[in-house]
C-alpha cells in the first residue's frame, strides 16, 4: 500500500456539456461586451479630445477677433482725439463728436453681431464631434 496521497486514484469529474456550453456562451458574451465597451471608450476619448482641440481653436480664433476690434477701436478713438484738438469752435467740436459717436455705435453693432455669429460658428464645431458620436451610437442601438 502506498503512503503517498498523490498516487491515489482520483475520480475523473466531468462536466455536463449543458453546463459547459453555457459557460462558454457566458465567456463568449462578456468578451464581446468588453470589446464594444472598449470600442466606445476609445470613441468617446477621441470625441473629448476633438471636443477640446475645437473649443482650443474657438476660442483663439475669438480672441484674435476681439483683440483686432480692440485694435481698430483704439486707433479710432486716437484719430478722434487727434482730430478734437484740431477744431475751431464749439459748434465745429459739437459736430465732429457726433460724427463719431455715430460711427462708433455703428461700428460696435457691426462688431457684437460678428462675434456672436463667430461664437455661435465655434459653439457648433465644438459640438459636431459628440453629435457624430451619438448618432453613430443611437443608429447602432437602433
Amino acid at each position: 500500500m502506498s503512503t503517498d496521497p498523490f498516487s491515489a486514484s482520483i475520480v475523473p469529474f466531468e462536466v455536463p456539456e449543458q453546463v459547459r456550453a453555457f459557460a462558454e456562451k457566458g465567456v463568449s458574451q462578456a468578451r464581446e461586451g468588453y470589446a464594444k465597451f472598449k470600442d466606445a471608450a476609445e470613441a468617446h476619448n477621441s470625441a473629448i479630445e476633438a471636443v477640446f482641440s475645437s473649443m482650443n481653436k474657438g476660442a483663439g480664433a475669438y480672441s484674435a477677433k476681439v483683440m483686432e476690434f480692440v485694435k481698430a477701436n483704439t486707433t479710432s478713438s486716437l484719430d478722434f482725439a487727434q482730430e478734437l484738438f484740431g477744431v475751431k469752435s464749439p459748434a465745429e467740436a459739437m459736430e465732429l463728436w457726433s460724427s463719431h459717436t455715430r460711427k462708433q455705435l455703428e461700428t460696435f453693432g457691426a462688431q457684437a453681431k460678428e462675434l456672436a455669429e463667430l461664437g455661435q460658428k465655434i459653439a457648433t464645431e465644438t459640438a459636431e464631434p459628440i453629435k457624430a458620436t451619438a448618432a453613430k451610437y443611437y443608429k447602432s442601438a437602433a
